[in-house]
């Protein structure tokens, strides 16, 4: 199962699910201690930024960390839970939770996994641009991208509750 929570919330996510990879989804990797639990090769760093699309001065989502994503899910044995964490928990790692469930799962419907993320956090607005780089590397003919935009708009927070995505 993946587990998707904020920075501040990381550490305890770990410690209290057992977590055995995390995923960091976040320019400012400075502010990131990998917890001691989990193996230096099953922490995946993708340093970006949360923008929809491409901005001067920003690091934006770029096809290359999907890729790097989709290849790191799929080396993990799920033998034990992942967290994926942004700063807040609520665009680039329910994005990259999104993707994970999409590339774990090839033939569950993509309308479905959303419906998943959104019944578990009201919070959770998928990063669009890191989803539409998915769909296209996944071959998902625009599916992906059609199932967030029906998530619509999350409630605004500062922080999102962490919750759990499960894969099956």
């Amino acid at each position: 199962m993946i587990h998707v929570c904020s920075l501040a919330r990381l550490h305890d996510t770990v410690a209290e699910i057992g977590a055995s990879h995390v995923v960091t989804l976040l320019r400012t990797v400075d502010l990131v201690e990998r917890p001691r639990s989990v193996a230096a090769g099953n922490h995946l760093i993708l340093g970006m930024d949360d923008i929809a699309e491409p901005l001067e001065g920003y690091t934006h989502p770029a096809e290359e960390h999907v890729a790097d994503l989709v290849e790191f899910v799929q080396r993990w044995d799920r033998r034990a839970p992942l967290v994926m964490h942004c700063y807040a928990g609520i665009s680039r790692s329910t994005a990259g939770a999104f993707i994970a469930a999409c590339t774990l799962n090839p033939r569950r419907d993509e309308t479905a996994i959303a419906k998943l993320i959104r019944d578990s956090s009201a919070t959770a607005m998928p990063n669009p641009m890191l989803v539409g780089h998915a769909d296209r590397l996944l071959k998902r003919n625009g599916r992906m991208v059609r199932a967030v935009q029906a998530l619509g708009p999350g409630r605004f927070a500062q922080e999102g509750e962490p919750f759990r995505l499960d894969l099956e």
